[in-house]
């Protein structure tokens, strides 16, 4: 992941102004109070919204333009959006269908199984404490089995079993191999 002197502007409110880095594989986390940018940030990373001024690069390429690269990253949302409704196996093969996944039951139960949720499939998410909830949006960013993870506060409200929980399932990613990039306004959680 690079970031080359980006700058974000929603009219004449500075969202993200002049960020620059570069990560290698692995995990990472991005510190910064709320309303630093941290989420607009993982937006532009995940080519969801182009930034104002400068670069950003994923797996080599700009994920704004290069469609391949956005099929390569999954980014799980700060926001606690789940269609309450929808059984956590009806949500997951949902989102398999739109990351064109070709086998979208076999990809959620897949997901289901890497966060610890494989026995509550059928229950549904409106159903779930907000650990179970978290869990399900990160199975949800596991179904097109990503290259990179963007977790934009996956620790926030949780208690401190559902931390525990997090942490080890961003370590289990790890040591599958992706690239694991993390936002947090609390330092304990890097």
């Amino acid at each position: 992941i690079a970031v080359n002197q980006v700058s974000k502007f929603f009219g004449s409110v500075v969202a993200v102004s002049e960020v620059s880095f570069a990560i290698e594989a692995g995990v990472t986390a991005l510190l910064g109070p709320n309303g630093a940018g941290k989420s607009t940030l993982f937006r532009m990373l995940c080519g969801l919204t182009p930034p104002s001024r400068g670069s950003v690069e994923v797996l080599g390429s700009d994920p704004r333009r290069d469609r391949n690269v956005r099929g390569r990253v999954s980014l799980v949302p700060q926001q606690d959006a789940l269609f309450d409704h929808l059984s956590a196996s009806s949500f997951l093969e949902f989102a398999a269908r739109t990351h064109g996944v070709s086998d979208p039951t076999r990809a959620a139960a897949e997901a289901l199984a890497k966060v610890e949720l494989g026995d509550v499939g059928a229950k549904p998410v409106g159903q779930f404490s907000k650990g179970m909830r978290q869990r399900v949006k990160v199975a949800a960013a596991l179904v097109n089995d990503p290259e990179v993870v963007f977790l934009d506060e996956p620790m926030s409200g949780l208690d401190p079993l559902g931390r525990r929980e997090v942490r080890n399932l961003i370590l289990r990613l790890r040591d599958e191999g992706r690239t694991v990039f993390f936002s947090s306004h609390i330092l304990a959680d890097a």
